[in-house]
């Protein structure tokens, strides 16, 4: 349990530099998703064939794989949909509210009892949420894409955790983005006539910002996360995934000077999305068990 909750943790901090990363890469949202994914499964592929370890799985469970692949593919385009509309720090702030989508999801779809508490840690997140959207309209588009993005993210965790056991964890992502960038390759005509843009081919500094996003905060941390999966909750994961945050925001401080456009509302809302954090880490280590 400690080395699925070590494994969980080192995920999440490789998952908070991806939203400075998504700042960094000058692509739209959906062309920035689109490469990272498509490099993460040639890389993917091309190891596992190499290693002989793609497992084989049955057709129904393939199908069933790339359809849950598309709500990864969704969610992270509107998380960057999110960091490019507001900020970095608004576009993880709002991921936060994953662990009260995830607590109501995940009962009524694996038909476990609902969890008060669980369900109350997450409205306090969202009680952080909603204070910055109402004290700051600056960032309102943001904040609604990314809420869109935690409903998608959860829904990905929760039908992720129901299939984890049909593969090995790097067969599994292999599988699931692939289904993420088949209807990314679909989609991208439409989404390019509604979204148009002259910035279409990756520059060279974009490339190797698109390397470290595919190999360190995709491949190794979705490998780490789904090791982790087959022993802890999806609302354990994702509400730990809420310190995600914690290092972006920091990094997006550093780097971008943000905190200089952030107002006491930002801070009050952070720091009830930390205290659920920190009281669900608590339950964790008190019932001994996740």
């Amino acid at each position: 349990m400690k080395k699925a909750l070590i494994n969980l943790h080192i995920s999440v901090l490789l998952a908070g530099f991806t939203g400075v990363l998504g700042k960094l890469i000058l692509l739209n949202e959906g062309l920035l998703v689109w490469y990272r994914i498509m490099i993460t499964v040639v890389t993917l592929f091309i190891w596992l064939s190499w290693k002989k370890k793609i497992a084989k799985i049955s057709p129904a469970s393939v199908w069933k794989l790339l359809g849950i692949g598309t709500l990864i593919a969704l969610h992270w385009v509107c998380f960057y949909g999110s960091i490019k509309t507001a900020n970095v720090s608004i576009g993880l702030i709002c991921f936060a509210s994953v662990g009260l989508f995830t607590a109501i999801l995940e009962p009524w779809m694996t038909g476990n009892k609902f969890s008060l508490a669980e369900i109350g840690l997450g409205l306090i997140s969202l009680l952080g949420i909603y204070l910055i959207f109402h004290f700051d309209t600056r960032y309102r588009t943001g904040i609604l894409i990314g809420i869109a993005s935690a409903l998608l993210g959860a829904l990905f965790s929760v039908l992720n955790k129901k299939n984890v056991n049909i593969a090995p964890p790097q067969t599994l992502m292999l599988y699931e983005l692939s289904g993420g960038v088949l209807l990314l390759t679909l989609c991208m005509p439409f989404y390019l006539q509604y979204f148009p843009t002259d910035y279409i081919f990756p520059s060279l500094s974009d490339w190797g910002w698109l390397l470290v996003l595919s190999w360190l905060c995709t491949v190794l941390a979705m490998d780490l996360m789904l090791r982790a999966l087959k022993k802890v909750s999806a609302f354990t994961q994702n509400l730990s995934l809420n310190l995600e945050p914690v290092y972006g925001i920091l990094l997006a401080f550093v780097l971008f000077k943000e905190n200089e456009n952030l107002d006491t509302s930002f801070y009050i809302g952070f720091s009830l999305i930390a205290l659920s954090v920190v009281l669900q880490m608590i339950r964790v280590v008190k019932r001994k068990k996740v």
